[in-house]
């Protein structure tokens, strides 16, 4: 018989989740009941609507169960590991007997949410132990360096594959990173650096603490490649201090490169090819995901842009030829060197070429990291990958791009996910945040919740961006408090195109697109807002009324009891009303109703 192995899933979402109670669980048992199970971590597989995860391998096959907490924990010892009996009720998919044997799934849009995504970046993203260099030497990690140095290819030769793939950077822009390492090549120097931008601060950041704390030696391999091709000697990681968790693992997977010389002199038995990897931790502000504002930050400066030219690739990092590309783009490297520019250059479309990765999130059913062709419609990604609409509500929305991205409706679900086709529609692809939003959400609302988070955080260096932000939100502001006046729309409009056309960095010249986009595609709710003073979702408390309906209330006396300003009136099993000049619309009286008597308008 062999030895059980249990893997829990402990990325940030499983541990959000309770996946350590459930590890610590079952570590107790197993110690106590001196069990023949091998128990081992994993991180995001990317299924975050299922956490905490856990799977078993066993004689007979291969189980995931999913939504696990302590007591299912117990009974899963119990049931599988003491008994052989798989708890059926818990299961997400499993698989009897060999290899050969197909996956099998409880729930089609399981198996929708794994069969529909195309993996490169994710592809050892909870399939190894990320603090394990060998889990990763098992999947041919660390093989495409390998490579580089068996066959003996110059930096032109790594550059050429880069370039023929058509791999565009993920942080955002979506530049040619074959390109982008050419530049840095072509300048001469004794010092070079590549820097990697983990600190991009949107819902798509999600998605590099997530390849950063499920693979982090991908990430290492990509920068070796990379610093091969632009001959830098100096690697840095700029990962913002919050993800604790990815600065451990990346600190594991440096010391363990080191401990076999894949980082320090000569390595990979490339003669004057001397490379080392440090780690600077930012301070987490937005800004600093534009690369002349990451630069000044690793020097000790305050994180703000500056003009361009000279570019990085010329004067970057303390005046050195520097390379940056975020986490997402390093994770392609070793792949498109392992299996051919080719290969990748066939998933995508003309001018985008290879897999996105998103976290999708908001109001769908299947929230997590997926990866994704590109080429596929939004559409699919959202009601097929994503299972649809949570409690089958209606589509109303889906924000691409962050916090400065643009927000779409249901008629451009068919756009295809590409760096044009997106751009076109008003949004950007962004570093890979896809929010999704319902019927009850107010577009009034998001767009002033995203402008209060590009105000917060701007650098200032940019009047239009430092001013005119805040000039938005205080007009979004009084437009969601009923103070909306004819012109507003207009005035917002002015000030977004002055704020993108005068500022220097990409932030600000993103930073007015959710206003923008939802004044585009919704226009008719600003006008519901600031003419007839009503909030089509009901949102928006100010612009609200609550009424009681006498034919359905009972006279209970609930809705008077719990208004916290006596605004409610009326006897006992008697229909009661509200005065309107007291109610402050904090919906109280609607949310204890049990007879369904308050309406709001």
């Amino acid at each position: 018989m062999t030895k059980t192995k249990v893997i829990v899933g402990l990325g940030s979402c499983g541990i959000a989740a309770g996946a350590n109670k459930v590890f610590d669980k079952i570590e107790k048992i197993i110690e106590t009941d001196n069990l023949n199970v091998e128990l081992s971590t994993t991180s995001c597989v990317g299924m975050c609507y299922n956490e905490p995860l856990v799977e078993v391998f066993d004689d007979t096959g291969y189980y995931l169960y999913g939504n696990i907490d302590e007591n299912i924990t117990k009974d899963i010892i119990e049931g599988h590991l003491k008994n052989n009996k798989p708890l059926k009720d818990y299961l997400i998919s499993y698989k009897l007997g060999s290899e050969k044997n197909k996956l099998q799934f409880n729930k089609d849009e399981d198996r929708e949410f794994l069969f529909g995504q195309k993996k490169i970046v994710l592809r050892n993203c909870g399939y190894i132990n990320p603090e394990s260099i060998e889990d990763y030497e098992s999947r041919q990690g660390y093989k495409a360096i390998k490579k580089v140095s068996d066959e003996k290819m110059s930096s032109e030769d790594v550059i050429n594959i880069m370039i023929d793939s058509g791999l565009r950077g993920r942080g955002g822009g979506g530049f040619p990173t074959g390109l982008k390492w050419k530049f840095a090549y072509g300048y001469k120097s004794d010092e070079k650096y590549i820097v990697c931008n983990a600190d991009e601060g949107d819902p798509g950041a999600f998605m590099d603490r997530s390849v950063l704390e499920g693979d982090p030696h991908s990430v290492l391999e990509g920068m070796m490649i990379g610093a091969y091709a632009i001959q830098a000697n100096h690697g840095i990681i700029y990962c913002r201090a919050e993800y604790p968790l990815a600065i451990k693992r990346l600190n594991i997977a440096i010391e363990q490169a080191r401990k076999k010389n894949y980082l320090g002199k000569n390595i990979f038995g490339i003669k004057g090819f001397d490379f080392d990897i440090s780690i600077k931790q930012g301070a987490g502000a937005f800004v600093c995901g534009e690369e002349t504002a990451l630069i000044a930050s690793i020097e000790g400066k305050r994180g703000m842009p500056r003009k361009r030219p000279p570019f990085p690739a010329e004067s970057g990092l303390w005046g050195k030829p520097t390379n940056i590309n975020n986490v997402e783009t390093f994770a392609n490297v070793s792949w498109i060197i392992l299996n051919g520019a080719e290969e990748f250059a066939k998933l995508g479309t003309e001018k985008s070429k290879g897999t996105k990765v998103f976290a999708l999130a908001g109001k769908v059913k299947h929230s997590g990291l997926v990866e994704v062709p590109m080429g596929m419609t939004i559409r699919d990604v959202i009601f097929k990958i994503g299972g649809g609409i949570k409690d089958n509500k209606k589509f109303k929305a889906v924000q691409l791009g962050g916090p400065s991205g643009g927000c779409l409706p249901e008629e451009l679900l068919d756009t295809v996910i590409d760096y044009d086709s997106v751009n076109a529609t008003g949004a950007i692809m962004g570093s890979g945040g896809m929010v999704v939003m319902d019927e009850s959400t107010c577009m009034v609302d998001v767009a002033k919740f995203f402008m209060d988070f590009i105000c917060k955080e701007s650098c200032g260096k940019c009047t239009f961006c430092r001013i005119g932000t805040k000039r938005m939100l205080e007009i979004l502001t009084r437009i969601t408090e009923g103070k909306g006046e004819e012109g507003d729309i207009e005035k917002l409009q002015d000030l977004a195109y002055k704020i993108k056309d005068s500022s220097l960095c990409g932030l600000g010249q993103t930073a007015p697109n959710p206003v923008l986009t939802t004044i585009k595609y919704f226009r008719e709710e600003y006008e519901a807002h600031i003419i007839d003073k009503k909030c089509p979702a009901k949102v928006c408390k100010p612009l609200l009324t609550y009424t009681i309906n006498p034919e359905k209330c009972v006279g209970c006396g609930v809705c008077a009891k719990k208004c916290p300003v006596n605004a409610i009136e009326g006897q006992i099993k008697q229909p009661h009303f509200i005065h309107q000049d007291m109610c402050i619309k904090c919906g109280a009286c609607y949310d204890n109703c049990k007879f369904d008597a308050i309406t709001v308008e």
